[in-house]
């Protein structure tokens, strides 16, 4: 039996806990509040609720260009990350790899640095080369931001695989693609899962690297900039609380994916 006092510190933990919880998300909260009803001189209005406002962003034609540039630009940018990820920790994991710690630190360092840096850094390389900037010089932005976060979970995964796997399979005389594919590929698809919608989370929401690098392309977290010029409405409000929502649902996956024990087996 745990004694009075004891419950008393867990009750106080969890309100505590609680407390902590709502202040995090009180902002997110009154944010879609104020998405389905209106103020007036700073009182609410509650007879006003209304959808309305998620239909009427959901039905301009530059939302909707944005979120499919967002959506396109995540998808190449993870796809991408991802199999320079499992290359490179292939390579790095090897003996007597040349160069580990310097490519490990070209793959680190975009993540590592503020990403106006990084953003800056992009766009005076893709003026110098003569590259016009559009989806695919965002592509490569998030790319190398996010090349970071599946390179490490990846090679961290594959640190931990024992090594007699693959020298038995070597010993049963399979070729190196038949050992990647029977044996790593399995063994680090669960790294590499993770990782992809890490890296998602990131590319989703970035914005910086993004406005060095747009062009006069548009993704959401720019459309989303640039409607909060003028003054928060209810579309405003209705289209953030959105984008929170999905960057929270990423977020509840990843968490759901990254288990203590997941590197561990």
């Amino acid at each position: 039996m745990r004694s009075r006092g004891e419950r008393a510190v867990d009750l106080i933990a969890a309100l505590f806990v609680a407390l902590v919880l709502l202040a995090l998300y009180s902002p997110v909260l009154i944010n879609a509040l104020f998405s389905v009803v209106a103020l007036d001189d700073g009182r609410i209005v509650w007879e006003s609720f209304s959808l309305a406002p998620y239909r009427s962003v959901w039905s301009d034609p530059d939302v909707i260009a944005s979120l499919r540039n967002t959506v396109q630009v995540a998808l190449f940018a993870v796809g991408a990350a991802t199999v320079l990820a499992v290359l490179f920790a292939l390579y790095t994991d090897r003996e007597g790899a040349v160069g580990r710690q310097a490519m490990e630190l070209t793959i680190y360092l975009p993540f590592l640095l503020p990403p106006i840096v990084t953003g800056l850094s992009l766009l005076v390389a893709s003026a110098q080369l003569g590259v016009s900037r559009g989806i695919a010089t965002i592509v490569v932005g998030h790319t190398v931001f996010v090349l970071a976060v599946t390179y490490r979970l990846v090679r961290t995964r594959l640190e931990a695989m024992p090594r007699s796997l693959v020298e038995a399979s070597s010993d049963l005389g399979a070729s190196s693609l038949q050992t990647f594919r029977h044996i790593l590929l399995p063994y680090l698809l669960s790294a590499i899962v993770t990782g992809a919608l890490l890296a998602l989370t990131l590319s989703f929401d970035e914005t910086l690297i993004t406005v060095f690098l747009s062009g006069d392309r548009m993704t959401l977290p720019l459309r989303l900039w640039a409607m909060m010029r003028v003054g928060f409405t209810q579309d405003i409000n209705a289209l953030v609380t959105v984008v929170l929502a999905i960057s929270i649902a990423l977020a509840i996956a990843i968490s759901v994916r990254m288990k203590p024990a997941e590197f561990m087996d």
